[in-house]
């Protein structure tokens, strides 16, 4: 199978430091690669010159002229004067147009019914209404509804939302996704993860989020040292071999060094006058020696600092209530917090779990209720907004403006320069500026900084952002035998299920559910209570269809638009129906398993839009 696109003999250097040389990587059609490795390892370099952002110093980036590549930044970079509307609907494709111009009518109440009428009989045309309801999802999924207002005006996590809408509506050859789920909520980066897998995409992707990968993801890409590693499977399969190989490879390295212990001896025993023979052996020699200099790097993130004294008073909120204007974020909520809470925060994006947080540190007051912290309660907040650096500020320095030593879980005292080593800040990059670190560099140092103050109650503000799997899976370690309160806002399932036993489950109009066991236990009980209010709804339906007619009931004359959203329905469930038919005859005669599991989601998606239409039709007739 050819490469849609093949990086040949690629290298690259930022701050003359090599990230990596002579690297090949192909990226098949229909292939979904996770890229990962540690931060700073060169993995969103990597992407920009495969999306041909930036040009390689060293080899090329070959791939088909025509193939349409999309790809999704870290940060995206917008014009702020432009509106959603100008920036996600392009101007030479007339569906988008024609859908642009529907979504505006729609939202004004003083639309033109004419007008609306003929837009309609165009989009029926155009062929468009499968891709009016698409990019509707879609927008709306991700929280997009108000299409004129100015890109300046988002904040930076709608901005990631919206380049990412951006990119699923415009659904190009090649997606090249960065970090995708950030910034999202669980619900939403689950939709995500269904998007994906649907069709034949191909897909390569940066995410700390292991359930992400594992869920989307057939082919993991390590970038290690400058190299890539390949493995054929998900997330779980390339930890496998992953320790296989870091077996195998230290194995090697052992038999390597013993050889050289030997050889030393040889090259110091040798007299000066050397044969072509032993110029021979004094080239292994340093041959060997390179081997052995290159072996597998074993550094990872230490975190083992002191907690301090905790005592029976930690914190009690009395029925709190907190709006904004006319936003309700908390009603009457009242938690005495015990020794050992371990309570993961969930919700959509704007439900005011950030706010919860700010309101349990008293950075801001409550309307009404008592917010109470005990005397011996020290936090560590980690906020998602990070720490605001100097960039002209050493790295050094940032931690020791809070202490020249830290106290350690075994009761030592270590410099700050030995801790910063500690968490993979080497000595040129502790006496370096902030503003030579990467993203996730800053990260890391945000949360050292969080733990150098011998925090008991942690209150973590979605943490894994920019960090790499490695360091997150050293901070969750520390974080299973952390003996204070953890207070954690996380959309990254695997963390939340791994670390919490309680939920504070945000609702929306100030309600908060508190709910005993984790994420996985909440999503299943959630996911059973729906399926019982489907499973209702649907013996309803069979039962009315089922029963006489009543006499007609007076109604409301239709209005235009909803006449022909009915005819546009009818003709929908038709094409659905016709569609599951044709699904379900594929099924019947193909025999390959992974086609077998395509066709399968394939109908459960046609299945659940033909219920929903037929619903709404009912609903008008």
């Amino acid at each position: 199978m050819s490469n849609f696109i093949s990086a040949e003999q690629l290298g690259h250097s930022f701050q003359d430091n090599w990230l990596f040389k002579g690297l090949n990587l192909g990226l098949n059609a229909g292939q979904r690669m996770a890229l990962v490795g540690v931060n700073g390892a060169g993995k969103s370099t990597l992407m920009k010159i495969l999306s041909g952002k930036i040009q390689p110093q060293e080899g090329k980036v070959v791939g088909n002229k025509e193939l349409r590549v999309g790809y999704l930044d870290q940060e995206p970079l917008f014009d702020a004067a432009q509106s959603i509307a100008e920036f996600i609907f392009s101007m030479d494709n007339v569906q988008q147009q024609l859908i642009r111009r529907y979504e505006e009518l729609i939202e004004d109440p003083n639309a033109d019914e004419t007008e609306i009428g003929k837009l309609t009989d165009e989009l029926s045309n155009a062929n468009a209404w499968e891709y009016e309801h698409t990019i509707r999802q879609i927008l709306g999924t991700l929280g997009i509804h108000h299409y004129e207002q100015k890109i300046g005006t988002l904040s930076g996590g709608q901005k990631k939302r919206l380049a990412l809408a951006k990119l699923l509506i415009d659904d190009p050859d090649v997606y090249i996704l960065d970090e995708p789920t950030n910034h999202l909520d669980i619900d939403t980066i689950e939709w995500l993860e269904e998007f994906l897998r649907i069709g034949n995409k191909t897909i390569l992707l940066v995410t700390h989020d292991r359930y992400f990968l594992d869920n989307v993801c057939n082919e993991v890409a390590e970038l290690e040292n400058g190299k890539v590693y390949t493995y054929k499977g998900n997330y779980s399969y390339y930890l496998e071999k992953k320790a296989e190989r870091e077996a195998m490879d230290a194995s090697s390295l052992e038999k390597n060094l013993n050889l050289l212990r030997k050889e030393l001896e040889w090259m110091r025993r040798q007299p000066k006058a050397r044969t072509t023979k032993s110029k021979s052996r004094i080239d292994s020699f340093y041959d060997l020696s390179e081997k052995t200099k290159n072996g597998p790097s074993k550094n990872s993130v230490e975190l083992n600092v002191k907690i301090a004294t905790q005592g029976n008073k930690i914190i009690e909120l009395h029925h709190v209530d907190k709006s904004f204007d006319d936003k309700n974020i908390l009603h009457d909520f009242s938690y005495v917090f015990k020794k050992g809470d371990r309570i993961g925060v969930a919700g959509k994006n704007g439900m005011g779990k950030s706010t919860f947080l700010n309101l349990v540190t008293q950075q801001i007051l409550p309307n009404k209720g008592k917010v109470i912290v005990g005397e011996t309660t020290v936090f560590g907040y980690y906020e998602q907004k990070g720490l605001q650096f100097d960039e002209s500020e050493r790295v050094i320095d940032i931690v020791k403006n809070i202490a020249e030593y830290i106290t350690m879980a075994d009761g030592s005292t270590i410099s700050a320069s030995a801790l910063l080593t500690r968490f993979l800040f080497p000595p040129a990059k502790q006496y370096g500026m902030v503003s030579k670190l990467s993203g996730g560099e800053r990260k890391r140092l945000h949360l050292m900084r969080v733990l150098i103050k011998n925090p008991n109650f942690l209150i973590l503000d979605e943490p894994t952002n920019d960090l790499d799997i490695d360091t997150l899976n050293v901070l969750e370690e520390f974080l299973l035998n952390f003996k204070g309160c953890i207070l954690l806002v996380s959309h990254d399932r695997y963390l939340v299920d791994k670390l919490t036993d309680q939920l504070f489950i945000f609702e929306g109009e100030g309600n908060v559910r508190v709910y005993n066991g984790n994420y996985t236990d909440y999503r299943v009980e959630r996911d059973e209570a729906e399926d019982a209010k489907k499973a209702a709804l649907k013996a309803e339906k069979t039962k009315s269809m089922a029963a006489p007619a009543p006499a007609p009931a007076a109604k409301t004359k239709l209005s235009y638009k909803e006449q022909k959203e009915i005819e546009t329905l009818e003709k929908e469930i038709t094409e659905l129906e016709n569609k599951k038919a044709v699904i379900n005859e594929k099924m019947l005669s193909e025999t390959g398993v992974d086609e077998l599991i395509q066709l399968a989601s394939d109908l459960a998606i046609c299945t659940a839009l033909l219920d929903e239409k037929e619903m709404r039709l009912l609903t008008l007739i």
